[in-house]
């Protein structure tokens, strides 16, 4: 994404919001796929989904490093739009497939493992900028494309291997009915806003106003995903551990997600002046933040599911991936195709500060959503009338 959104400003002169829809070209195609892909995880198989999904996705990661020498205007924003929506199917099955496989891998302590993943994630989000940006500066725009997609390629026949087969069907639409689910989605999607928000506008704004060569932009990026693989598998550890933490989790990593947003510009209604190095602090504070609400969620969707009767086993997990990765996706789309328009419209400081309302909202939400629910079963206990033991015990010491 660092070096398409450098091609697209640099060379081919779209603008912010053409760059934003072109990534949420490919957020809204994830969006549908991975639902459609959640429902019919089962019959489909989830390691045949992972693997085709990798090759699919190393395959057009290639094709990427092609487009340019497409030629400039329609023709080769079109076929933007083609190979990105062809990475979101590709994306959608690798990604749904995973959560899938792991969750059915370690039942009892996935927090802890998607944490402990999550550090690999982090670890692509580190290399990935500085690796890109220098590939990018010394050989030009194809090579991090054709490196990246062959070392993908690679990877399949090794996951074929490695891989082991898993072979009760339930109402997807019974899920996203549960209120604690549509909380939990909403916050999902607000995560994937305000991060996807980033990749078409923070490295034009670093380029802008701090005046940094491309190769020490992605270093910038070393701040949000250091932060973020460090944290994650403690985040996940204390999550699994410690299961009444996941909700303070959700409810403060909203939070912090909103302030972080607030003072990346920072916004000008608080009148203070841009510099690099509190940008790197709230990228660090962002990418903490990240973790706290992307780690427990998982978990606690399947929690919801199955104490909703929902039987455990690869068909719930295939409908919680598939509604994880279209929530996502969602978020994918609305993030960078609405901050593409805003940063045009009213610059990266208010563009940033509006992105974090998606934070600030999901955090009070589901907030006042499980301060209800506490509630709401406080009352229940009140009014659950004494068993008959509890009865008999009371009318013999009234006789006594």
């Amino acid at each position: 994404t660092f070096c398409l959104s450098l091609l697209l400003a640099e060379k081919k002169g779209a603008s912010d919001a053409v760059v934003g829809l072109i990534f949420g070209c490919f957020a809204l195609s994830n969006f549908l796929t991975s639902l459609v892909l959640g429902n019919y995880l089962v019959q489909i198989g989830a390691k045949f989904m992972f693997v085709a999904g990798m090759f699919v996705s190393g395959c057009v990661t290639i094709l990427f490093g092609m487009l340019d020498r497409a030629p400039d205007g329609p023709v080769f924003i079109g076929l933007c739009f083609l190979v990105r929506a062809m990475d979101a199917t590709g994306f959608a099955a690798a990604v749904t497939a995973s959560f899938s496989i792991l969750a059915k891998a370690f039942p009892n302590n996935i927090a802890t493992v998607m944490g402990s993943l999550e550090t690999f994630t982090g670890l692509g989000l580190v290399l990935g900028p500085p690796l890109g940006g220098f590939l990018y500066q010394s050989f030009g725009y194809e090579v991090p494309f054709i490196v990246l997609g062959c070392v993908v390629l690679t990877l399949v026949p090794l996951n074929m291997y490695l891989l082991p087969k898993y072979g009760s069907k339930d109402s997807f639409w019974l899920l996203i009915t549960l209120p604690k689910v549509v909380f939990l989605c909403f916050t999902r999607f607000s995560l994937s806003a305000s991060l996807s928000f980033l990749d078409p506008t923070m490295s034009l704004f670093i380029l802008k106003k701090f005046k940094l060569p491309a190769g020490y932009v992605g270093l910038v990026f070393l701040a949000l995903a250091l932060s973020y693989s460090l944290s994650s598998p403690l985040l996940g550890l204390l999550s699994d551990k410690m299961p009444h933490l996941r909700k303070w989790f959700l409810v403060f990593g909203g939070l912090l997600t909103a302030l972080s947003f607030f003072l990346l510009g920072p916004a000008p209604i608080f009148h203070i002046e841009s510099k690099l190095w509190m940008f790197v602090l709230m990228l660090v504070l962002f990418g903490f933040s990240f973790g706290m609400t992307g780690v427990p969620l998982f978990p606690e969707l399947l929690s919801c599911a199955y104490e909703n009767g929902f039987e455990e086993g690869l068909s719930v997990l295939g409908l919680v991936s598939g509604l994880c990765g279209a929530m996502w996706s969602l978020g994918s789309f609305v993030g960078p195709t609405l901050g593409g328009f805003l940063n045009d419209k009213l610059g990266f400081e208010w563009a940033a500060a509006i992105q974090g309302g998606w934070g600030l909202l999901s955090g009070l939400a589901i907030g006042i959503f499980y301060f209800l629910e506490a509630s709401q079963r406080r009352r229940s206990k009140l009014q659950i009338p004494p068993s008959t033991n509890e009865e008999r015990t009371h009318l013999l010491a009234i006789e006594m």
